[in-house]
């Protein structure tokens, strides 16, 4: 028997958010250098805790990037324009699906960066 899902407020760590969302851990923490709006709360040793709003908002990070082709600069831009509350529905760059074959091709490159990163500092 696994451990019971956590409630719906619960805090999370940035082990169980990073595997939520299918991300490094490092990528999460990297968020937080880039989105001052995602400020988890740290404990003793910097441990990480999402609080329920913090998911709701990296998820959004995470779908506008990973998903919708915003770049880094452009979501700050985004999330700075609304004050740091999720939006519902936001059109991606018009540019970003103009070229559906570099994108797949810069999302190729960038996991094997990625790829590359874990092997360096394995």
């Amino acid at each position: 028997m696994g451990t019971p899902p956590k409630a719906a407020g619960a805090f999370r760590t940035i082990g169980e958010v990073a595997a939520e969302l299918n991300v490094a851990q490092h990528v999460l923490r990297y968020w937080e250098t880039r989105f001052p709006q995602l400020r988890p709360l740290q404990r003793a040793g910097n441990r990480r805790y999402y609080r329920p709003e913090d998911v709701t908002l990296a998820r959004r990070i995470d779908e506008l990037l990973n998903r919708d082709g915003y770049t880094v600069k452009g979501v700050q831009q985004l999330l700075a324009r609304e004050g740091g509350a999720p939006v519902e529905a936001v059109a991606p760059p018009p540019d970003a699906m103009a070229f559906p074959d570099v994108l797949a091709t810069l999302r190729a490159i960038r996991a094997g960066l990625t790829d590359a990163l874990r092997a360096d500092e394995a």
